[in-house]
């Protein structure tokens, strides 16, 4: 192409994919114009403008049309250039899942990218699973006129939508209203029934005690010194009490129980602003400066010198904290950890030693872009694999970044959970995998569970594109919602938000803290994008396969395999020793060195780099299926994944597990061994060792001392063969030990209790 035909389409290109047009930039807008398309992965390209700023990501297409224009102009040679870094997974059915090279699909990319908003969806040569976002470029008066319209047509339709959900919500609570009218007419306690009933009366009791002493003058005594050395002698003093007034604020919960909170804000790789809600006990950590928690540049897991100390640096070398990251679920915000005092999972463990920090993805509470306003579609131009692959990695990095450790422990809860095993995916962004020492999963959310098959659901999966679009729009997803959170006492919000969600996905709150549970609906909803929940309940994704990272043909064809290894597994416990040896030696003609299945390695989601996984599934669960995924990693389906822990909580709904009563028990007591087992040996030398791991500290110990012992008599086991067999007890030719000293190893290697 000539050089200066290539200048012209380079620049209309960059106009194109820009955020204004070149007549509509001033002063205050600096140049917008798109100058390269980063590749954050093969299937994510983002834009960086003149000024440096960032510009979510486009179709591959029109990245790789920029950087091949930018090539021509700058006469550079295109072979020098780095490849794109990507991998693909093809699965049973023969489906391709990730990025594939433009020259084996010569047919795509010829599509009109400038068609009207409504019909905007590029081809595809990325995963089937999850379709590229729609191309939105400069404001113009016909984009401007569509944008409106859909704004005008989506307050109309969700509204009408979301009064049906609090018709059906409030109509399908009539009958529990009635039977509890008519059991107190009758002189019975209509929560008498319920599992938790004296421990809640208790709770009730002490909370009251505490509300009651914190507003008590204070009255001097003589023994008022040893009062306040015994207070401040304390770990965890309350900085806030009295009545509780309901507060949509971390920090004034964290507060309530002697904690206290600091908020960073965190850049994405395509320029969002994320919040990042650090834990901590303000008796050994001083609060950092304003300048500390602002956006660092967007660039993950780069190694620069800090200016300013790391905020992990204030603990001493052998009393640092592991540090630990919580990502929330659907429609939620990281507070949902932190509503149920002493018994919130991020409190505990943050009380048990933990240096937890709590993830908040994009939009949240505060809609925020390093370039776009709100009313910019291209603000909301996202779903759960933007989430996985910008926002899970951003917040990863600037936890290892402010507490200066190589790994850190990951839980996540329904959707958090959806992006981290998204992310983790082979054609996705594994790499991250090397920075996790273990991923606890709550509730995982890779099958879909019975309820995706209600009314209400299958109308928003049997709409077509267009449809969902002009019903839901393409900005935020219903923002009346957020509207009525700011409006609505927080009494009446948490109610009324209790009955809509428990009415949209079967729960209820049997197991909680009833007298919490106000709290627990001021977290939540958020923001999310309409193309983020198009991805869930659209024809085209979620909805549609009811998995997240396998299509419908491969579920049918599992579920075939599954079929024949049950039958399989039947009849050989009726054949001969003999026979199932034979078999075993054929299979084993199929593993590679370290006995994983080469076949299934092939078709796996996951590879060789995807940290250690745990699992806690609820067993009433209709939301997802996690026995699902269980099964899937124990028929060996994921050879590469080591599940250190599993477990089905029977009974437990689908947010029981972070806000059940027994929770800590069930739950939270694990997740906190489990963190300190997966750490890694160099980091556990240099954290103080949490409470109730104490038992682990010593196995590992102990292991380490057997494992000295069994080097340093190895050594000698070649002058005790020499010796005879009469020197060691009629033992030695073999393993060169006497009784004695075998006796040493079988002490030291006793397992923890």
């Amino acid at each position: 192409m000539d050089r200066t035909k290539a200048a012209i389409e380079f620049a209309h290109q960059a106009e194109r994919l820009g955020q204004y047009a070149v007549h509509q930039e001033d002063d205050s807008t600096g140049s917008t114009q798109a100058v390269k398309a980063k590749f954050v992965t093969a299937q994510d390209p983002v834009i960086e403008t003149a000024d440096g700023g960032r510009l979510p990501a486009v179709p591959v297409e029109e990245a790789l049309q920029l950087n091949k224009l930018r090539d021509i102009v700058d006469e550079r040679d295109p072979s020098e250039k780095e490849p794109i870094a990507g991998e693909t997974r093809v699965s049973k059915d023969g489906t391709i899942h990730g990025a594939r090279p433009l020259e084996q699909n010569p047919d795509e990319g010829k599509g009109d990218t400038d068609a009207p908003l409504i019909d905007n969806t590029p081809p595809s040569r990325t995963n089937p699973l999850f379709p590229p976002m729609p191309l939105y470029g400069p404001p113009t008066a016909i984009r401007t006129g569509q944008v409106f319209l859909f704004r005008v047509s989506s307050a109309v339709l969700s509204f009408f939508f979301l009064l049906v959900i609090m018709l059906g919500a409030v109509f399908t609570s009539i009958p529990d209203a009635v039977r509890r009218t008519w059991l107190r007419c009758n002189g019975e306690d209509p929560d008498k029934s319920r599992p938790f009933y004296e421990e809640e009366r208790r709770r009730r009791k002490v909370r009251e005690m505490h509300e009651r002493a914190w507003k008590k003058p204070k009255i001097y005594t003589d023994s008022e010194t040893e009062k306040t050395e015994k207070r401040n002698s304390e770990e965890f003093v309350p900085l806030e009490g009295g009545p509780d007034p309901v507060k949509c604020d971390v920090r004034y919960y964290a507060r309530r129980v002697g904690l206290d909170c600091e908020i960073f804000d965190v850049q994405t790789e395509d320029g969002f602003i994320i919040e990042l809600w650090h834990l901590y006990n303000p008796k050994e950590y001083k609060r950092t400066s304003p300048s500390q928690r602002s956006p660092h540049e967007p660039e993950v897991f780069h190694d620069s010198d800090a200016q300013e100390p790391l905020s992990g640096s204030q603990y001493p070398p052998g009393e640092k904290k592991y540090p630990v990251l919580m990502i929330h679920g659907l429609l939620q915000s990281a507070g949902a950890y932190c509503t149920n005092d002493d018994d919130s999972l991020a409190f505990f463990l943050a009380k048990s030693g933990y240096d937890v920090w709590l993830g908040n993805n994009r939009c949240g509470f505060r809609p925020r872009h390093q370039m776009l306003k709100y009313s910019d579609p291209r603000m909301w131009s996202w779903n759960i694999r933007q989430m996985g692959v910008m926002d899970l990695p951003a917040l990863i990095s600037r936890v290892l970044s402010e507490t200066g450790f190589e790994k850190l422990g990951l839980i996540a809860h329904s959707q958090g959970t959806t992006q981290t095993l998204v992310a983790l995916a082979k054609e996705q962004r594994p790499e991250i995998g090397d920075k996790i020492s273990v991923f606890c999963a709550l509730a995982p959310a890779a099958y879909a569970g019975p309820l995706i098959g209600k009314m209400y659901f299958k109308f928003m999966h049997v709409i077509n594109p267009a449809m969902f679009r002009a019903m839901f729009g393409i900005h935020a997803f219903i923002p009346l919602m957020m509207s009525m959170h700011s409006i609505l006492p927080s009494g009446m919000y948490g109610s009324m938000g209790y009955l809509i969600f428990s009415f949209l996905f079967n729960w209820t709150d049997e197991r909680w803290e009833r007298d919490l549970r106000d709290r627990m609906f001021q977290f939540a909803p958020v923001y999310v994008s309409a193309e983020s929940m198009r991805w869930w309940l659209g024809r085209e994704c979620f909805a549609k396969h009811k998995c997240i990272l396998a299509t419908r043909e491969e579920k049918k064809i599992e579920d075939r395999e599954d079929e024949l290894e049950d039958r399989q597994g039947r009849s050989s416990e009726e054949e001969s020793d003999e026979e199932d040896g034979e078999e075993q030696s054929k299979e084993g003609g199929n593993m590679d060195t370290k006995g994983r299945d080469k076949d299934r390695a092939k078709f796996a989601w996951y590879g060789p780099r995807t940290p250690p996984f745990a699992l806690w599934v609820c067993g009433a669960d209709d939301l997802v299926d996690g026995r699902r995924l269980l099964r899937r990693f124990e028929r060996n389906r994921e050879p590469f994944v080591d599940v250190v822990h599993s477990k089905i909580i029977e009974g437990y709904e689908h947010l029981d597990v972070i806000w059940a009563m027994d929770a800590i028990e069930k739950v939270g007591k694990e997740v906190r061994e489990v963190l300190w087992k997966t750490a890694p040996e160099d980091a556990r030398k240099m954290c103080r060792v949490p409470r109730g791991c104490d038992g682990i500290t010593q196995f590992y110990k102990r292991k380490m001392e057997k494992e000295t012992a069994v080097r340093e008599l190895d050594v000698t086991a070649g002058e005790w063969s020499e010796k005879g067999a009469q020197q060691v007890g009629g033992g030695g030719g073999e393993g060169g030990r006497n009784l004695e000293e075998e006796a040493k190893l079988a002490e030291i290697s006793e397992t923890p209790r």
